[in-house]
């Protein structure tokens, strides 16, 4: 097993940073130097996080790969980093996403592409600081500093409608934050300290659990997002790049529910069980109700962002079933509580494959006729067999077709839930087929059916750097649809150890 010497963590966070910072002070002079230096730097990230793996202690929930150092030592801020089984996997998810997306704006992007290249860089740092800090403050920093690049990224390369999308975005996120700052400073007074570890074994009573739990859910219900305060994410989804929308799907909705599994449940363990029913109520609403909306769109950018709402669902409902489960005298030793958890984080992840995957599919049919509307296209397999080939696995995963990494995640939650309440488990396993309903109809009128016009007739199959891009996405979501085993290992400890930390009273 390596015995790391260098802080990997400060060299994973902040390498992506530098990186950036070069790229934009360098990067105007060649615009292939600045891709190429680009790629080379976040694929030795990606190496670095994968690095991890082989010497990550499966058999232990405490956090690896530690470090600390004296930041503002006069408020007890300090520069804390660690990861554990739930924020390892979310890291090299981050890691592996930006190395494609940054292939994807090889050809793509040609104004101002060192500042492009350069904003995914700094976001990669911020976005693998959130999900490594283990100080509130340190946490905070990288949650609000991942909003400046993908504000940029919207407001600069985005679609008509841009300025108002990325206003949107900013103000729903940042405002939303605003009310963790002040639970997390509320904590430190009666704590005397901004650990996240520290605050998991505050002592709270109710009213301060709920009021903590409330502020925590503004906050990460934004970003997951949540119903009702979703509709910012199909504005920014279609007014982004494709690699915007790609990191926005993939990685930043996922920082919202690894905010309910960092803060909420272990911190306010008996608020979270107070309040379950409303956590389930609105997931449920998500799954099902923001289906619905999916299925009438005509925007296919639309229609995968209201489909990353209905997934994330999955994710909330996993997170929140678990006190129903243990209620239930039947589930003695709690397996339906990991099984519920696990599935939630087997989703977050499957996720994050199967949404960057569908937004670059997008992305290279309107690369080709610059229209995202379903109208535009029909018979595209005729002329891009390979194409709709892969995009046929993204769409299969989409819905949960078992062999794909969609099914997993989303199959153990409802069996969780049927654990819990059947008709829970009935009204979340309806986005089988609502899934399905939107999915294959979108598939069918872009991809099969008679060619709709000269222009789509005119189409050229995927070239080299496209079919590595989405050839990729297609062996990790079939790889992880099979073999989900080395991912559940890897969390494994961890979820266990926070299944007993929420369902542990602090009263």
């Amino acid at each position: 097993m390596p015995n790391f010497s260098w802080p990997m963590l400060s060299l994973i966070v902040w390498l992506p940073v530098l990186a950036g910072v070069l790229v934009m002070a360098f990067g105007a002079r060649c615009p292939t130097a600045a891709r190429w230096f680009s790629l080379i730097s976040a694929v030795l990230v990606l190496a670095l996080s994968l690095a991890l793996l082989p010497a990550f202690d499966l058999h232990t929930y405490a956090m690896q790969f530690v470090e600390r150092a004296a930041w503002i030592p006069q408020f007890g801020i300090h520069y804390h980093l660690g990861v554990d089984g739930i924020s390892l996997p979310l890291i090299i998810l981050t890691t592996m996403t930006t190395v494609i997306v940054i292939i994807s704006a090889w050809e793509v992007i040609q104004d101002k592409v060192h500042q492009y290249l350069a904003a995914f860089l700094i976001m990669e740092g911020m976005m693998n600081g959130t999900f490594a800090a283990l100080d509130a403050i340190v946490f905070y920093f990288f949650f609000e500093g991942m909003l400046i690049p993908m504000f940029v990224i919207i407001g600069i390369w985005g679609g008509p409608r841009r300025v108002y999308a990325t206003i949107k975005f900013f103000l729903y996120t940042f405002l939303g934050s605003v009310f963790m700052l002040i639970a997390l400073i509320y904590m430190y007074f009666k704590g005397d300290s901004f650990s996240i570890l520290h605050m998991q074994q505050l002592p709270l009573s109710m009213t301060e659990q709920v009021l903590i739990f409330l502020a925590f859910l503004i906050a990460f219900a934004v970003k997951i997002p949540m119903w009702p305060v979703h509709t910012w994410l199909p504005d920014a989804h279609v007014e982004a790049p494709t690699g915007g929308s790609v990191i926005l799907a993939a990685i930043m909705l996922k920082i919202g529910g690894y905010g309910f599994l960092r803060f909420s449940l272990p911190i306010t363990p008996d608020a979270s069980a107070l309040l379950d029913g409303l956590m389930i109520a609105l997931s449920l609403v998500a799954i099902v109700y923001i289906g619905f909306v999916a299925l009438v769109q005509g925007d296919m950018k639309k229609l995968v962002a209201y489909s990353s709402i209905s997934h994330m669902g999955f994710v909330t409902l996993g997170l929140f079933i678990i006190f129903l489960i243990a209620a239930n005298p039947i589930n003695l030793n709690h397996s339906g509580v990991r099984l519920a958890l696990e599935g939630s984080m087997v989703q977050m992840i499957s996720h994050g494959l199967i949404s960057a995957a569908m937004f670059l599919s997008i992305g290279v049919l309107y690369d080709r006729l610059h229209s995202r509307e379903i109208s535009t296209y029909g018979g595209v397999v005729n002329t891009m067999p390979w194409f709709a080939a892969m995009v046929v696995v993204f769409a299969m995963a989409n819905v949960g077709l078992p062999g794909t990494s969609g099914f997993v995640g989303e199959f153990m939650v409802i069996l969780a839930a049927f654990k819990a309440n059947f008709w829970i488990a009935f009204a979340a396993a309806l986005t089988l087929i609502i899934g399905a309903a939107y999915t294959l109809w979108m598939v069918k009128r872009v991809i099969f059916g008679e060619v709709a016009s000269a222009a789509v007739a005119g189409l050229k199959d995927l070239n080299a750097r496209e079919a590595w891009m989405l050839g990729s996405l297609v062996l990790l979501i079939i790889l992880m649809g099979v073999w989900p085993n080395p991912l559940l290992d890897l969390m494994h400890a961890t979820i266990e150890h926070l299944a007993q930390q929420a369902l542990t009273s602090k009263l």
